[in-house]
């Protein structure tokens, strides 16, 4: 008898822990998805599903709500939420009787992020990620924020679901009110039909005056580099001849790139910084702000030919390779912020900051002079954890200066140091890696290649463009001539948006200027002709974000201001006004300057929403260059041309004869012939390049 009990017990105990194994181990809709963020979710309690109209459908059947939480891999906040929330069973609980519950990758659908991050905007007046929101069946949102503690998410929860079995009637009256509102961000009414009413230099004074002279970038904190903002105020000042402007840009990128926002040891910049000296990030580092910033600090360079911003541009080149690249030649998307230190433990930041007995163990030599380059003192001091982020503030040039060194012996130093971290950081727990391959950030990448390349003229920028370009024409075409916009472990599922063609719409014409390759300007030309056919728009010049083919959401979205990267119909616009010149297409100027006039309402209130547009307007209201090169030393001519920084002007050439527009019947053989034009009215051609640079003002 006592055996048999014995027998019955052990029984019982092995059925609870296989129920449980069975209960920890419980995947949910997720699990088939190739989002790393979306597979991060896949073993949660909550019943997630991905974006799917069938799971609309199903709430409709069930009359349930749905919850829609978007997010991304590298998202700390999102983390957060999910370990104290969404792995909750409590939470779980609530959510799976109540709600039908979607998850989505804002990288890997920006369309849905943007009509909801919209819906957000105008409920509450910000938005951020992660982000939730609770809709009717139908998918129209009635409330919403970021992030919520637990105790936040559950009272949220349980009042809406109460009222909605009572009241159901009231989130249905005001649903359709944020319908009209969403729809009315959509509503893009021109404010005047010509340019000359625009004043690109107040615009661009103002946005000067919001500049941190103390610290650089713009003021305030959390600060983002905005590089696209910068970008446009360079050529402001360099067109203006304004030397104060242009001082003030440049000490911006040296005090940026001085902080610990920029990876001291591995290269690369995180996404935002928490304070105004840009010391302590928000760790994630995306590709996206790398990419703009490699192309902006290598303009900075052509400008001032400043050594420390060379050094951050091969720096980003370090990081990128080393971190971010696939064996297919695409790059990834992002490094996590957070670390996971153990199972149960992740820290924010914990791969990039060192507590002061780890440094003073690492660093047997030198750690005096070590400490003052890197602030290993109260300025370099992450009180909230005890740790130090390493930061200068001087250059390298008064560094050495200040503690009399020789710039050898300094280099020599520096480069030890470095190499010890490196070392050690391999010790460390590295942030997880979204290996997503998004186009568009691809795009983004190739253009900061080429223009690193152009400032100095390495042929390791040029071969990493050119191979990145080649993938996404081989693995992200779509069968009928369109684009993919995501490509995961040797697949795509998304279709193409706006900001895909666009960006590589855009890069394509920059690797032309660097190789005089004449396919990647007709790539460049049969994609806009795809782009104008699925994505236009009968009630605006601008086009739509989603291409005709795709799903209907609630709203289709314009995306047209400029943000941390500039808007997809901003980078089309100049697409058009390029390949105008190239192929005279008087059609694509004339809708290009149509998209330009149609954004001009919020000038005068929110211009840092508009630089990619005052860029383009510089282009159309003042003189743009084309120089045309023709003979067989043409890409050595376009090379040395490519050095100067020149941002109003393309170039076109070819080694034979060629009978594009700008090309056609200006071969000589045995010259190198070099046309400087304005709207295809050319001096007299020369075979000195200085002297047809000499040709080009503003």
């Amino acid at each position: 008898m006592r055996n048999n009990f014995l027998s019955i017990l052990i029984l019982f105990f092995i059925l609870i822990s296989c129920n449980s194994e069975i209960l920890m181990n419980k995947e949910n809709n997720l699990i088939n998805e190739s989002s790393p963020y979306l597979l991060q979710h896949a073993k949660n309690p909550v019943n997630w599903n991905p974006w799917d109209k069938k799971y609309l459908n199903i709430a409709e059947k069930q009359n349930k709500l749905v919850i829609i939480s978007i997010g991304y891999a590298s998202c700390h906040w999102c983390h957060v939420m999910e370990r104290e929330s969404f792995q909750d069973s409590a939470v779980a609980k609530l959510m799976n009787e109540k709600f039908i519950s979607l998850k989505v990758d804002r990288e890997e659908r920006p369309d849905i992020d943007q009509v909801y991050m919209n819906a957000i905007q105008l409920m509450t007046g910000s938005g951020g990620w992660p982000l939730n929101v609770i809709a009717l069946p139908d998918g129209r949102p009635i409330w919403g924020g970021t992030y919520f503690s637990k105790e936040q998410w559950l009272s949220a929860l349980n009042q809406i679901s109460v009222i909605y079995e009572k009241e159901p009637e009231k989130f249905t009256s005001y649903a359709d009110k944020v319908q009209e509102g969403i729809n009315s961000l959509n509503i893009v009414d021109p404010a005047i039909d010509d340019f000359e009413s625009i004043d690109l230099l107040k615009y661009s004074e103002k946005l000067i005056d919001s500049i941190d002279l103390k610290f650089g970038g713009f003021n305030g904190a959390p600060k983002f580099m905005m590089p696209n903002n910068l970008d446009f105020l360079l050529r402001y000042s360099v067109q203006e001849n304004n030397l104060k402007a242009k001082n003030i840009i440049l000490e911006s990128l040296e005090k940026i790139a001085y902080g610990g926002i920029f990876d001291h040891i591995e290269g690369g910049f995180s996404r935002y910084s928490t304070d105004e000296k840009w010391h302590i990030p928000h760790f994630e580092k995306m590709l996206y702000d790398n990419a703009q910033l490699m192309s902006l600090y290598s303009k900075g360079f052509k400008v001032s030919n400043k050594k420390q911003f060379k050094k951050v541009v091969y720096k980003i080149h370090e990081y990128i390779n080393k971190e971010m690249k696939d064996n297919s030649g695409g790059f990834y998307s992002s490094l996590d912020a957070d670390s996971k230190i153990d199972e149960n433990n992740y820290v924010e930041g914990a791969y990039y900051s060192w507590s002061f007995s780890e440094l003073k163990n690492l660093i047997k030599e030198d750690f005096d002079l070590f400490s003052k380059y890197y602030n290993v003192n109260d300025y370099g001091y992450w009180k909230e954890e005890d740790k130090y982020v390493l930061i200068n503030n001087v250059s390298d040039t008064e560094f050495i200066s200040e503690h009399n060194l020789t710039e050898e012996v300094f280099n020599e130093k520096l480069s030890n140091w470095v190499s010890i971290l490196k070392e050690a950081k391999k010790d460390k727990k590295k942030p997880s890696l979204d290996y997503k391959i998004v186009t568009s950030w691809n795009g983004l990448m190739i253009s900061g290649y080429v223009d690193a390349y152009k400032a100095f003229n390495d042929e390791i920028f040029l071969n990493e463009a050119i191979e990145s370009a080649e993938f996404i024409y081989k693995s992200l075409t779509k069968n009928d001539g369109g684009l993919f916009h995501n490509y995961v472990n040797g697949k795509s599922k998304v279709n193409g948006y706006l900001e895909d063609y666009a960006t590589i719409i855009q890069a394509s014409l920059d690797l032309y200027e660097i190789t005089l390759n004449q396919k990647w300007i007709e790539r460049a030309l049969k994609l806009s002709e795809y782009v104008i056919k699925n994505f236009s728009n009968d009630e605006s010049a601008l086009f739509y974000f989603t291409s005709k083919k795709d799903e209907e959401l609630i709203t289709r979205t314009i995306e047209f201001r400029d943000n941390v990267i500039p808007s997809s119909n901003s980078i089309m616009a100049k697409n058009l006004f390029k390949l105008y010149h190239y192929f005279d297409k008087q059609e694509y100027f004339d809708l290009s300057k149509k998209m330009a006039l149609s954004v001009t309402n919020e000038f005068e209130v929110y211009p840092s929403g508009y630089s990619n547009w005052f860029d383009l307007i510089y282009n159309l209201k003042s003189k743009f260059y084309e120089v045309a090169i023709v003979g067989e030393n043409a890409i050595e001519k376009a090379t040395e041309l490519n050095k100067k920084y020149l941002p109003n002007k393309l170039v076109i050439g070819s080694s034979t004869s060629n009978d594009l527009p700008l090309l056609q019947n200006r071969f000589v053989n045995g010259k190198t012939l070099i046309y400087v034009c304005v709207n295809k009215a050319c001096k007299m051609p020369t075979e000195n390049l200085d002297e047809s640079i000499n040709m080009i003002n503003f």
